[in-house]
């Protein structure tokens, strides 16, 4: 199971890394626009969670849930960060009342997150973000039929995302022809790490 101050320190470390990495993320932003700021939003975003969790009293996995997506919706920025926000107000609506969580859970909560972040995008586009994380949450889901231990399940939504990260230029051509991944679906890859360090 996962109590309230592991998954507080997960979102902490995924603010961490990709903060680290935010600059490789940016040189790697050439959808939809090449502004180069993909890593930049997406740590800024994932960075105000960080510190509203870093004053955050004890709390359950669901309170920890809710802080984070409170703060992720304020400090969105970008389509990236928006995404992200909308992908954790989901997750944070699915595991509402429960203290503790399980590879079910988290698999299921994911989910809940990827269909929330598709509604909100008028016209969404395979290869990126999008695809990334859906895959991840498919693997996950799969895998807590038969498994539920959140680390495990963790690690496979992290292959999973990796993997559909590795096929993004296969999928956009403006991606192959300029020789790099989703730029956003790196971002999140980064924080999924961050988050399975500490689980």
């Amino acid at each position: 199971m996962i109590q309230g101050n592991e998954l507080r320190d997960a979102l902490i470390s995924g603010a961490n890394n990709i903060a680290r990495h935010k600059t490789q993320v940016d040189e790697l932003n050439i959808f939809p626009v090449p502004d180069g700021d993909t890593g930049t939003n997406m740590s800024m975003t994932i960075g105000a969670a960080a510190k509203e969790l870093a004053k955050a009293e004890e709390g359950g996995a669901d309170q920890i849930a809710h802080t984070a997506a409170s703060a992720l919706l304020r400090g969105a920025r970008g389509n990236s960060g928006v995404i992200l926000s909308l992908l954790f107000r989901g997750f944070s609506k699915s595991v509402k009342g429960k203290a503790a969580l399980t590879g079910s859970d988290l698999a299921n909560a994911l989910g809940v997150g990827v269909e929330a972040a598709y509604k909100a995008v008028m016209k969404p586009t395979e290869g990126t973000i999008l695809t990334v994380v859906r895959l991840a949450a498919e693997r996950a889901r799969a895998l807590a039929q038969e498994e539920q231990d959140p680390v495990r399940i963790w690690r496979a939504v992290c292959d999973a995302a990796q993997e559909a990260l590795d096929n993004t230029p296969n999928q956009l051509p403006v991606l192959k022809a300029s020789g790099v991944v989703d730029a956003g679906g790196q971002g999140l890859g980064l924080i999924f790490r961050g988050m399975l360090s500490v689980f």
